[in-house]
C-alpha cells in the first residue's frame, strides 16, 4: 500500500468541515480519519483550533463538548510535531508562518482556503481542499 500524502491542514479547513459536514473540507477530514492522508499538527495548531471552536458563536454548529472532542480526536489521529520555529520563507500574514514552517519540516503540503498561502510560491506548495481530493482520486 502506498504511503499516504502528508498534509498540514490550516485550521480554516478544519473549521469549515465542522460548519458543513457535507462539504469538501469535511471530505478532507474523512480522508484523514480513514488514513488516506496523514495530517501533521503542532500544539499551536490544536490550541488555535480549540480556541476558535469553543467560541459561543460556534454553538450553532456543535456543542462545546463536541468541539472539545473534535480537537481531542484530531490530536489523537494526527502526527503531533514539536514547534518547528521560523520558516525559511515567511508569508504576508505572520500568524500563518507556523503552518509554513511545519510544512517545511514535515515535507507536507498545506491544505488551505487562505488566498495568501495559495498565492505564495511555497515548497511544498499550498493547495485547496478540492485540489487535494482531486489529486488523491
Amino acid at each position: 500500500m502506498d504511503k499516504p500524502v502528508t498534509v498540514v491542514i490550516d485550521p480554516n479547513v478544519w473549521i469549515a468541515a465542522v460548519i458543513n459536514p457535507y462539504g469538501t473540507p469535511a471530505r478532507v477530514v474523512e480522508a484523514v480519519m480513514s488514513d488516506r492522508i496523514a495530517a501533521v499538527v503542532t500544539q499551536q495548531l490544536l490550541d488555535e483550533l480549540a480556541s476558535v471552536l469553543t467560541r459561543p458563536k460556534f454553538r450553532r454548529w456543535l456543542s462545546l463538548a463536541d468541539a472539545v472532542a473534535f480537537v481531542e480526536t484530531l490530536g489523537g489521529k494526527a502526527d503531533l510535531h514539536p514547534d518547528p520555529g521560523a520558516p525559511s520563507r515567511k508569508v504576508r500574514d505572520p500568524d500563518d508562518n507556523y503552518l509554513v514552517a511545519l510544512a517545511e519540516t514535515a515535507g507536507a503540503v498545506i491544505v488551505t482556503g487562505d488566498a495568501d498561502l495559495l498565492e505564495t510560491d511555497l515548497s511544498p506548495p499550498a493547495v485547496t481542499p478540492r485540489d487535494l481530493l482531486e489529486n488523491l482520486a
